[in-house]
């Protein structure tokens, strides 16, 4: 039942994700990209620190130095996104990012020895073939954008993997409170270094804004830190292949924007992936996928 629970939960952050992504892409056309996640991220800590102290939890030292960890490498995926996006397109960057489905297991066996399941090779197997057709529509050139999309893969994977190993020892609203803490200074930072007022105040995207510190902020990564408690980094990273579909629906639906053959096929092999993963029998949970 946790397992199911959090399944249902990551598809819903999953969801979020995916609708805020034209949102998102409309309000950094207005403003910075780090002065609007430093907002973004400040927002969401403004709302969230004041729940975790009603709960009297303490924060602990070991929170602190998880949280910065996990916030170090969840910028480090925004950040090295948005310097793709300067030199290669949108789908290679879409692509190269969703990767992280592949590099999740690999990093993990490697560096913690997390076991796969079959279930999950499977869906992976199904998946990026299926990232590649949404993403790129089949055509893909490869240039330096692309390396620092492959860096962000990494970012992402590796938060994955520590969210999930860090999720089980801290109590999961101060970590993820000190992850987004470390968010918000490192775009202030960012921002200011490059001559930007993250202070100053923008209306045309208080909207954006909102939306986007409650449901793809706090939301998502208050759930995403409890569920993957109860799913293996691989499991959660799969889901999440799901962003870009629920992207190109939530883009059909609100800007007409459509998908040509190979990208419906492309989202029908990502849904395959996800279903063949929870059909197979796994045999996993977060504490047993890792070799002791």
């Amino acid at each position: 039942m946790n397992k199911a629970k959090a399944i249902v939960a990551l598809l819903l952050t999953t969801f979020f994700w995916g609708i805020t992504f034209t949102i998102v892409k409309d309000a950094v056309a207005q403003v910075d990209v780090f002065v609007f996640l430093a907002q973004r991220f400040l927002m969401a800590v403004v709302l969230l620190v004041p729940f975790c102290a009603c709960r009297r939890v303490p924060l602990t030292m070991q929170t602190v130095r998880h949280g910065l960890f996990l916030g170090l490498f969840l910028f480090g995926s925004y950040a090295f996104q948005t310097m793709a996006l300067r030199f290669t397109t949108a789908s290679n960057t879409g692509f190269l990012t969703g990767l992280s489905v592949v590099l999740v297991p690999m990093l993990g066996a490697l560096l913690f020895r997390q076991a796969v399941s079959q279930g999950i090779k499977w869906g992976v197997a199904l998946a990026v073939p299926g990232l590649f057709l949404l993403c790129t529509n089949g055509a893909f050139v490869l240039n330096i954008g692309d390396m620092l999309a492959a860096i962000c893969a990494v970012c992402v994977s590796l938060h994955l993997i520590l969210t999930g190993k860090f999720a089980r020892d801290n109590d999961v609203w101060w970590l993820t409170a000190t992850q987004l803490s470390t968010v918000a200074l490192l775009s202030f930072l960012v921002a200011e270094v490059g001559g930007h007022r993250t202070m100053a105040w923008h209306p045309e995207i208080l909207w954006a804004l909102l939306i986007c510190a409650v449901f793809a902020t706090v939301f998502a990564f208050l759930v995403q830190t409890s569920m993957q408690r109860f799913l293996s980094p691989a499991h959660t990273a799969l889901i999440f292949c799901l962003e870009p579909v629920f992207a190109a629906l939530y883009a059909f639906w609100a800007a007409d924007e459509r998908l040509g053959t190979l990208g419906y096929l492309g989202a029908l092999l990502i849904l395959a992936g996800m279903v063949i993963s929870e059909l197979a029998p796994s045999g996993e949970s977060p504490e047993a996928s890792t070799a002791t």
